[in-house]
């Protein structure tokens, strides 16, 4: 059976459009040297019953990853900086978890209660973000 290049491209196509669909994170921070913070796009939470893992990733000094989580979803924040950061509720109370450099990683809880949660790195005053637990 031969292959038709035209229908192979629309196929290769269809599945990038699909797979580019699915990604629902986005930065949740910025650097206080950008002009403005990068749009958010919202995650979709798991159906009852099923457990949520997300990565929050530290890279240039921004935080990267979930809009939205789950409450008492299961967040692992991936450190791809030299330096050590946090991922610290402005509260102090929410969630506080420090991660070394050089690919640390760490794990956290989300809040159970929904809201909105600003979080911080304790060592570096340009990084902000928000966490939503819906």
């Amino acid at each position: 059976m031969r292959s038709n290049p035209k229908a192979m491209m629309v196929i290769v196509g269809a599945a990038a459009l699909i797979a580019m669909s699915g990604c629902g994170a986005s930065g949740t921070g910025y650097q206080g040297a950008s002009s403005s913070p990068p749009s958010a796009a919202s995650s979709t939470a798991p159906p009852s019953g099923t457990s949520q893992s997300l990565t929050i990733t530290i890279k240039d000094f921004d935080y990267q990853g979930p809009v939205s989580v789950s409450p008492g979803a299961k967040i692992t924040v991936k450190n791809e900086d030299t330096q050590a950061h946090t991922v610290t509720s402005d509260d102090g109370k929410a969630f506080d978890a420090a991660v070394d450099g050089a690919g640390g990683t760490v794990q956290f809880t989300a809040p159970t209660t929904p809201g909105s949660y600003p979080y911080h790195c304790a060592y570096h005053s340009n990084m902000h973000g928000t966490l939503v637990v819906k």
